[in-house]
């Protein structure tokens, strides 16, 4: 079935701006929320936005324009009748997500694409008991959608290639960049994001090094613009640990994505990040900028990580090792192809490099003989993926 008619249900911060970039596709695009006034209130907030975007260069006023007359809300989930997709934007809850894909199902036809843009629960949960299950697909979206290109098409265990075929084109009009995901916990870019923290944190708690230190050694040698602490003290040290916790209890508790006690103990103190005034970092005190060492990241030539500090090359060595472990995991799960999993992370996290990049910077049999120590040293959460080690053997 083409698509020439979208509906988006939840008109939050993600509704919206899907709605925005779905219209900005050439799409009629119907914003429902289930709250009164919120639709009406979300599409002039969205109107706005897309003036704001024509100032800012992001596109023109003749696009804008049109846009802004192809979105209407919606006070009644039967207003979405017509539409051949519709996709759900609603809070992280499974039930509330049933009761949604009920309605949806009732009121569009049997042919209609039905997505979710969850990105903690799995699109076949989401789809149980829906009639026609094979139309039920994930379109993750990342924040804001507007300027993040990247949407993970999820297939469920159901989903037919024509429900992954529509969503796809339809990603693709909007301006994203689509990349096919298994309906795997995480998906592919926050699956492989896991090792980025949860690493960094082991890290800071076998003393490696403190929480500056470790953040600049991965700006510096890593060539991300952000290290990790910062990033947490961003996103939300409180936010971030039930991201984790979920995805910890969702992927069979592996030891690897086990939650780490250092934020938990964050957490319970109220140090919350940079909403709180403390996290990993002080938010009273500034802090100066980095330096410009001349380094070509990402790297681990000797000489550069000299330049940073003493403990860079174990904390980089230790990184791009668990990077290359999780990337190995993924792929024995088809999780993603390599080149998908390259633009989740670029797209997704903007990552200087894709994943696997990183694996053929610390190369199979260091990485692997790196895992071996720390797993006998540190237990099971260096466990090498089966993949890993066949590659350091054949090399």
């Amino acid at each position: 079935m083409s698509v020439s008619r979208v509906g988006v249900v939840g008109a939050g911060t993600m509704g919206r701006g899907i709605a925005q970039i779905a219209a900005l596709g050439g799409y009629g695009t119907v914003l429902y929320d289930p709250l009164p006034r919120v639709a009406e209130a979300s599409v002039e907030a969205l109107r706005n936005a897309l003036d704001k975007g024509v100032a800012r260069g992001r596109w023109n006023e003749g696009d804008a324009g049109a846009a802004a007359q192809r979105v209407q809300p919606a006070e009644d989930i039967q207003q979405l009748a017509g539409c051949e997709l519709a996709i759900e934007a609603a809070p992280e809850r499974l039930e509330l997500k049933r009761e949604i894909f009920t309605h949806l199902a009732e009121t569009l036809g049997p042919q209609a694409t039905l997505a979710s843009n969850t990105s903690s629960l799995r699109v076949g949960e989401i789809a149980a008991g829906v009639p026609h299950p094979e139309r039920v697909v994930g379109m993750h979206f990342f924040n804001p959608p507007p300027l993040m290109k990247l949407v993970e098409i999820v297939a469920a265990e159901h989903s037919s290639e024509q429900a992954l075929a529509a969503a796809t084109e339809v990603g693709e009009r909007m301006g994203r960049t689509p990349i096919r995901a298994k309906d795997f916990p995480g998906f592919v870019a926050n699956r492989l994001a896991r090792p980025f923290s949860l690493e960094s944190l082991r890290i800071l708690g076998d003393g490696v090094a403190d929480a500056a230190t470790i953040d600049r050694i991965i700006r510096l040698g890593g060539g991300f613009r952000m290290g990790p602490f910062e990033l947490l003290d961003l996103i939300g040290l409180d936010v971030n640990l039930e991201i984790a916790r979920s995805f910890f209890a969702q992927g069979g508790e592996v030891e690897r994505w086990r939650p780490s006690p250092i934020q938990e103990q964050l957490v319970a103190e109220g140090k919350f990040g940079r909403k709180s005034g403390h996290g990993y970092y002080d938010y009273s005190e500034d802090r100066a900028p980095d330096p410009d060492l001349g380094i070509d990241a990402p790297t681990l030539d000797p000489e550069d990580l000299a330049k940073i500090d003493p403990a860079a090359e174990e904390v980089l060595t230790r990184l791009f090792t668990q990077i290359a472990n999780e990337t190995a995991f993924a792929l024995e799960e088809e999780v993603a192809s390599p080149e998908d999993m390259d633009t989740a992370m670029q797209l997704g996290f903007n990552w200087p490099v894709g994943t696997t990049r990183f694996t053929e910077l610390i190369g199979a049999p260091r990485a692997v003989a790196l895992l071996e120590h720390l797993e006998r040293e540190k237990g099971p959460a260096y466990t090498p993926a089966p993949r890993l080690r066949a590659e350091a053997e054949e090399a």
